[in-house]
């Protein structure tokens, strides 16, 4: 009997967790307006495990970033949706960035260093990494068939929203979702 209503227990807990779970994402939903209508949350799909580099030619994965809520944008220089939206990138890593929240760029397919330096340089985008992922290969795995595409991963390293395209990631919209992230009590 005791094993019984101990499964009961936590089958509540386990029913309750995942109510809470689906009332975030009820939330960050509301939040969305303009460009941001554009975010569609879905359920929660880990992400690869596939290299990219870091500016220093040092490689990671986005296991790195466990414990915080990443928005990845693959962009590319030559990209002109990439470029228009990387300022609004800049500012939201600025505003909301740090141990809860992170902004990581990565270049994907050919982007030489020397172009992400002038184009950062030049657009004065100093809180975004200058990470690549040259062969493309995180963002094949992760089904990137255009740019820009933006995903949003969890602090467990699973993808729960992507946005197609670019979007004015300071607008009003956009902040109130990070700030939503950002206070979200860590489970």
């Amino acid at each position: 009997m005791r094993l019984v209503r101990s499964a009961a227990l936590y089958l509540s807990i386990a029913l309750g967790a995942n109510a809470a779970a689906a009332a975030d994402i009820d939330t960050l939903e509301g939040l969305r307006d303009g460009d941001l209508k554009k975010l569609t949350f879905a359920d929660p799909k880990p992400v690869p495990d596939i290299a990219f580099f870091l500016p220093d030619g040092s490689e990671t994965t986005l296991e790195a970033y466990r414990g915080k809520y990443v928005l990845v944008n693959f962009w590319a220089t030559w990209c002109a949706p990439c470029r228009k939206e990387m300022p609004e990138l800049n500012a939201l890593q600025q505003e909301f960035g740090g141990d809860r929240f992170e902004v990581l760029t990565i270049a994907t397919g050919r982007n030489s260093p020397a172009g992400i330096n002038k184009f950062f340089a030049e657009t004065d985008i100093t809180a975004l990494p200058k990470a690549t992922d040259p062969k493309s290969a995180l963002a094949r795995e992760m089904g990137v068939l255009g740019l820009p595409i933006t995903v949003l991963i969890d602090p467990d390293g699973n993808e729960i929203a992507r946005l197609m395209g670019d979007a004015a990631w300071h607008s009003d919209s956009a902040r109130a979702i990070a700030a939503e992230l950002v206070a979200t009590p860590e489970g």
